[in-house]
């Protein structure tokens, strides 16, 4: 018994260490020249955005001349917004969730709520 705990020990720690180091080299990758590890999150949510979103949303998260939220105010509700962002809105916002994956609505989010205003 004590040998078989020992083995699931040594297994539970080996995939302990293993998940640390592969959360550390996708920090590491993301990292910039800023020193920011959400930069590269927030540079491509940034394009996406100017793609995707901004003929509606205006180009600085806000467009005055339409009915859509200025997302600089966007509560800080990260579920509330992929799920916005994939279902759509009461029949004046399109649903994105055959068209974004969930690493650019991720994206997206992190440019979005890095452009929050305080």
């Amino acid at each position: 018994m004590l040998r078989r705990l020992s083995h699931k020990t040594a297994a539970i720690l080996a995939a302990v260490a293993g998940l640390t180091v592969a959360i550390a080299a996708t920090v590491c990758a993301a990292d910039d020249a800023t020193g920011n590890p959400m930069q590269a999150q927030i540079d491509h949510g940034k394009s996406t955005y100017a793609s995707k979103c901004s003929h509606c949303h205006g180009p600085n998260l806000m467009n005055s001349g339409t009915i859509t939220p200025d997302l600089r105010a966007f509560p800080d509700d990260k579920t509330r917004f992929v799920t916005t962002v994939k279902n759509g809105k009461n029949n004046r916002m399109p649903p994105w969730g055959d068209i974004l994956d969930d690493e650019e609505i991720g994206s997206l989010w992190a440019f979005i709520s890095s452009r929050r205003k305080p």
